[in-house]
């Protein structure tokens, strides 16, 4: 490793287009595949760049040495006069300014890459560093044993138990396997970040769709974690539409629309990563599935 350099020959894999100048700001990171059941925490960020008109980012970081792109292959695209351009699994950094707060907001979002996960990790939070970022929350969703017609249980996991105290989260006893929003926690750790990672619970029987609900849920306690005001209006009117379409399903089930009332009666119970009961038939999730496609 050449002096001063944390990368592997001297070089950064962080592309920088352009410098912005934020205030004290602060930082929501999310991650496409493993840790994002339903696309519940990458849609987070698309909606925000959305409401922020936001399409550029400031920084790129390069996939070549984090990806196997025979699993996350390059797109193609085909633009006005049949020119092709290629579209490569690059984690993105987009900088929002918001003039009426007295701080600025980064948003990250990229793919779960598929190697060097330490160094893919401590790029980022250098480039978090060196742009002043001062509070991250790290986003990320599963998929649990809980009902559509509740409230979404969000975890909350933090580099500091005060900060888990603050924001008055629940915690999780979970350990096993994590994704890269758990490596990224502890790079952040290191690098003496504040960090809170937030986990939407979404229901097991619906995993197969985007889910607005986890979307909200994720949107709300990431803006009181950060104290960042933001428009939810038009996600609202979102999750209206899809629960229509999920109750709609749901009760022309007899089966589904009891097992769907057991989960209720158990709500108040945290859920756990990897703990589904087989207690509802593929036959029967398949049917909801078949139905949402339908009305979609």
């Amino acid at each position: 490793m050449a002096p001063g350099s944390r990368y592997p020959g001297g070089m950064d894999p962080i592309h920088k287009l352009r410098r912005p100048m934020l205030r004290r700001p602060r930082a929501i990171i999310a991650f496409e595949g493993w840790n994002d059941a339903c696309d519940a925490a990458s849609g987070v960020v698309t909606y925000l760049l959305g409401q922020y008109n936001v399409d550029e980012p400031f920084a790129v970081l390069e996939p070549d040495e984090f990806f196997d792109f025979q699993a996350h292959r390059p797109q193609v695209a085909i633009g006005e006069g049949g020119t092709r351009s290629l579209t490569w699994p690059t984690t993105r950094f987009y900088a929002i300014e918001l003039p009426d707060d007295d701080r600025d907001l980064v948003l990250v979002v990229g793919e779960e890459p598929s190697h060097r996960w330490k160094t893919f990790s401590r790029s980022i939070t250098s480039l978090l560093a060196e742009m002043g970022v001062e509070q991250a929350v790290l986003l990320g969703a599963f998929i649990g044993q809980v009902a559509h017609t509740k409230p979404v249980p969000v975890i909350g996991v933090a580099t500091d138990p005060g900060l888990v105290l603050r924001h008055g989260l629940v915690t999780s006893s979970y350990e096993g396997p994590t994704g890269i929003v758990g490596v990224l926690q502890e790079a952040c750790r290191e690098e003496g970040l504040p960090t809170v990672s937030l986990w939407a619970a979404t229901p097991h029987y619906l995993a197969a769709n985007p889910n607005p609900k986890a979307m909200l849920a994720l949107t709300k306690k990431a803006g009181t974690v950060l104290d960042l005001g933001i428009d939810t209006s038009e996600l609202e009117k979102v999750v209206e539409e899809f629960l229509a379409r999920v109750s709609a399903a749901v009760s022309a089930s007899e089966e589904f629309t009891s097992y769907v009332a057991q989960l209720e009666r158990d709500a108040d119970r945290t859920p756990q990563i990897g703990e589904i009961d087989a207690g509802v038939t593929d036959e029967l999730v398949n049917e909801i599935e078949d139905f949402l496609r339908e009305q979609g």
